[in-house]
């Protein structure tokens, strides 16, 4: 059997977590495409998805999300122009910012979990709620193990 055949019928994980990211980028940016605002892409995500509604250090946001923290700087910094985050002094270390959501993305932030949530209940649907349950359970050890020792 050549690899590509081999792949189709039974992909990797590489493969098979790739498309359910994409699956889930393309339900989250076409359900907010219409929203108010100025758009943002999947690559927003890497902050967005990460931040907390009180704010996060850009360090913080580049550990969890896997990405530079130069790439997360600029995306911030993109972000920061669309009227989305704000930079505002750490009062647990004056020398930090911490990246603060705006009003404009919190209201993104809370739109983006309804979306998410109603993917995960589609999902439920087809698995049946006990077994997407489990795999969403056996899915994040899998990337919990995945991820570098701290």
């Amino acid at each position: 059997m050549r690899r590509s055949a081999r792949k189709q019928a039974d992909p990797d994980l590489g493969i098979l977590s790739s498309r359910l990211l994409f699956a889930v980028q393309k339900a989250l940016y076409e359900g907010m495409a219409q929203e108010r605002g100025k758009s943002i892409g999947p690559r927003h995500g890497a902050v967005l998805a990460h931040l907390d509604e009180d704010g996060s250090r850009a360090t913080d946001l580049a550990r969890l999300s896997g990405q530079h923290k130069q790439v997360i700087g600029t995306l911030i910094d993109e972000l920061e122009a669309a009227g989305y985050v704000r930079r505002e002094p750490d009062p647990q270390d004056r020398r930090a910012k911490l990246i603060v959501p705006t009003a404009l993305g919190l209201e993104k932030m809370r739109r983006s979990d309804e979306i998410v949530e109603a993917l995960e209940q589609e999902y439920a649907k087809v698995l049946g709620a006990r077994n997407f349950a489990t795999f969403k359970r056996l899915f994040r050890t899998i990337t919990e193990a995945a991820e570098p020792a701290e």
